[in-house]
């Protein structure tokens, strides 16, 4: 993404008209030298701003499965560590033996891609059920029919660890708020999630009836708080106008490659997410939005306007001092950037006929 943003002629961009940009498809494997992002407009429902951001270049990402789809259709399987059905048998029919301590774990779950689409995976979805709910740590790929993988997660149900069964549902993945999915990406420490859980479940009641209270007050789940009813009816006062207004953007704006957004509360930048495609938007779209109007709901700063030139220059700005890579060969890259001012990940796929960014994810720190 950085030799995409940071070419000299983007400064010039900000001023010319989305008239004048030239969207194009880049052919697999190849990123084209005019490659560029642009943040237009913000859509605004309350003390929420949403920026979408239109590319230059856009990609073939039809060939990779997302987590939602994966457990819908059952070529998914997410388990706790240990559990049977997911321990490959050897030659011979008979089990390997499970190391002494193999068993359930906070931070690991064990998946099993069984589909023949590599799996795109984001930090911040979260898989409910097992003991535990849990939240995804990084931006990773798991290849086409995969070997069980152990999936590094963080607990975001503090107090439970006990379930009817130890595998997650098949139902659409929740993703966690902007301010608990950096506490997972940046600071990769379980008792940061934890007392990040906490302060949001504790800032949510205090918006609540007493009943409503009273409910949160009662459970550890993240998800189960978020996907109360009266939680819901005020996320949604937000979610619902704003995915349905830059639904109608992403239409219109199809040709010219609509690709991601930058997100403003209370007229302060604090995120982006960036995709390979419109229609890998498109997937991960109604989770976001949600994400965005939760952590909305737990502001209540003074409001201020927030402005395009700012979030341009929020997505433009990648000059970190220091950067850490993880490559799995022939699969995918992983690059963590940190900055004076932010955290930025991207997930860079390295699969045959590809090359390119599947998604990149900035915070404001």
């Amino acid at each position: 993404m950085r030799p995409k943003l940071l070419i000299p002629i983007l400064s010039l961009l900000g001023v010319v008209s989305l008239t004048l940009m030239i969207p194009c498809l880049a052919p697999a494997g190849e990123i084209s030298a005019t490659s560029s992002y642009k943040v237009l407009e913000p859509i605004r429902h309350g003390n929420l701003a949403v920026f979408p951001v239109v590319a230059a270049v856009s990609h073939d990402t039809q060939g990779f499965l997302t987590l939602d789809d994966g457990l819908r259709s059952g070529e998914v399987v997410v388990s706790e560590s240990g559990v049977s059905p997911l321990v490959r048998p050897r030659r011979d029919g008979i089990h390997n033996q499970r190391p002494p301590g193999f068993g359930p774990q906070v931070n690991q779950l064990v998946l099993v891609n069984n589909s023949k689409r590599p799996l795109i995976l984001l930090a911040g979805e979260i898989v409910t059920g097992g003991k535990q709910d849990r939240v995804i740590g990084k931006d990773r790929l798991v290849p086409a029919e995969s070997d069980p993988i152990d999936l590094g997660v963080f607990c975001v149900e503090p107090g439970r660890w006990t379930g009817p069964k130890m595998s997650f549902n098949a139902v659409d993945t929740p993703m966690a708020a902007p301010g608990v999915r950096a506490k997972a990406m940046g600071d990769k420490d379980q008792q940061q999630v934890w007392s990040e859980v906490r302060n949001s479940q504790a800032r949510i009641a205090a918006q609540m009836s007493a009943p409503a209270a009273a409910a949160i007050a009662g459970t550890s789940s993240y998800a189960k708080v978020m996907q109360s009813d009266e939680v819901k009816e005020k996320v949604d006062k937000v979610a619902v106008p704003m995915q349905h207004d830059y639904q109608s953007v992403i239409h219109q704006l199809r040709d010219r490659h609509a690709v991601g957004v930058v997100v403003a509360v209370n007229g302060e930048i604090i995120w982006a997410d960036i995709f390979a495609s419109t229609s890998l938007l498109e997937k991960y779209w109604p989770k976001l939005v949600r994400s965005y109007a939760a952590e909305a709901m737990l502001s209540r700063a003074k409001y201020q306007e927030p402005d395009v030139r700012s979030a341009q220059q929020f997505l433009d700005d990648l000059e970190g001092r220091r950067e850490t890579v993880e490559t799995e060969p022939g699969l995918y890259r992983h690059t963590e950037i940190t900055g004076d001012t932010f955290k930025a990940f991207e997930l860079t796929s390295l699969l045959p006929k590809t090359g390119f960014d599947l998604h990149v994810a900035k915070m404001a720190e």
